[in-house]
């Protein structure tokens, strides 16, 4: 008998915000927006870095305690990362994981997020605030594609796990999170409205 077995899996958690906390959308993007306008520090440091947009990650490290719809987002955030947590089959012992940061990023159109990963951090993630029509989605990609030397390309109707690259589009209230070494990016936002999301981090230990 010929048996083909999946092994080390990648998995992706994808959930509604509001599974564990309603969480009001339209008053998170005001909050987002306004935060923008005023965070002067956090738009230097876009101007200085040639980051195209809006990113609160070098600027502000307290919106929980800034804005109490961040203290309840946080809240229902850590309920979903204990749900991903218990799925991945995390043996955390006393040690629970927790929120180590949390920014908002906002692409305005031609806006991108070059592909990435988050040192240091056991969970990623992001939810989704605003998603206009035409905007893009996050590109996933494989990580073991480094190590596939003289690997043929995969054939167009591959199934989704064994894609090189997989991309994910949400709806706003949404939230995703994967392990943190996983290769993500944003390509360029091709919709003329700002596409908004709040993006965390949690540790271990």
């Amino acid at each position: 008998m010929t048996k083909t077995t999946p092994l080390f899996i990648t998995p992706l958690y994808r959930a509604a915000l509001k599974d564990h906390g309603a969480i009001d959308t339209d008053e998170l993007a005001q909050s987002c927006l306004v935060i923008a306008d005023d965070d002067e520090a956090g738009q230097a440091w876009c101007e200085e870095n040639d980051y195209f947009g809006y990113t609160s990650y070098a600027s502000l490290t307290d919106l929980p305690w800034r804005f109490p719809i961040f203290g309840d987002l946080v809240k229902a955030l850590d309920a979903h990362v204990a749900a991903f947590a218990k799925a991945c089959h995390f043996d955390l012992g006393d040690k629970p994981l927790k929120l180590e940061d949390i920014w908002i990023n906002i692409l305005p159109e031609g806006g991108i997020h070059t592909a990435h990963i988050h040192p240091h951090s056991v969970i990623s993630g992001t939810t989704y605030v605003a998603m206009p029509e035409g905007t893009s989605a996050i590109k996933f990609e494989d990580p073991r594609l480094q190590m596939m030397m003289a690997a043929p390309p995969r054939t167009k109707d591959a199934p989704e796990g064994l894609q090189q690259f997989v991309y994910v589009k949400p709806e706003v209230g949404e939230v995703l999170l994967w392990e943190s070494w996983l290769r993500h990016e944003v390509p360029m936002n091709m919709a003329e409205d700002e596409r908004v999301t709040v993006s965390f981090n949690y540790s271990w230990g």
